[in-house]
């Protein structure tokens, strides 16, 4: 059987249009799967790159971990502690006069301690008088107070010359946490 010129032109035709069917229909298939290959490419390449920078920030965030915690622990060592505030303050009274005794200053009067009460924090405040008959004395002493542990922080000092003899006063502050602490005999804030 022999295929004429026009049935060969009308076959050659119809697989032109059903070529060009295929095309049109086929392309964009295959490209909106190509698409959507480079898409999950591109995601799976954003993941990695934010587990990379997960994974560093980590070995980051431990070190700065360690250092808050080491922070931590070291002003936990500057604050007094006691089971009531009376205790407290009786710790800060002490304190200042054995740093002032080991300085050789004589301590005169003391007075009653006061303390600012926040939400967390007590403040309390020491007031005393002393006297000493070296002025490099009270360098020493105010160095002692600098370096100790709890810590005491220098709020007010004055110092008078008398012939031979240094009078003078010093307010400190020591700071203690309020949680658990029992501001008397009765009960706990």
């Amino acid at each position: 059987m022999r295929v004429s010129q026009r049935e060969r032109n009308i076959l050659l035709l119809a697989a032109i249009v059903g070529v060009s069917f295929l095309v049109s229909t086929l392309f964009p298939a295959v490209r909106g799967i190509y698409q959507q290959r480079s898409e999950r490419i591109e995601d799976i390449r954003l993941e990695i790159e934010r587990e990379q920078r997960l994974v560093e920030d980590a070995a980051l965030w431990r070190t700065r971990r360690v250092e808050v915690e080491n922070q931590l622990a070291e002003m936990e060592t500057r604050l007094f502690n006691g089971p009531t505030v009376p205790v407290i303050e009786a710790n800060i009274q002490r304190s200042l006069t054995q740093h002032a005794r080991d300085t050789g200053i004589s301590v005169t009067s003391t007075r009653l301690a006061e303390r600012l009460e926040s939400e967390n924090w007590l403040l309390i405040q020491q007031e005393m008088s002393f006297r000493t008959t070296d002025a490099a004395n009270t360098i020493a002493f105010l160095q002692k107070l600098d370096e100790s542990l709890p810590r005491l922080w220098v709020t007010d000092f004055s110092l008078d010359r008398a012939r031979n003899l240094y009078n003078g006063s010093i307010t400190v502050v020591g700071f203690a946490r309020r949680e658990g602490v029992q501001l008397a005999a009765g009960g706990t804030r």
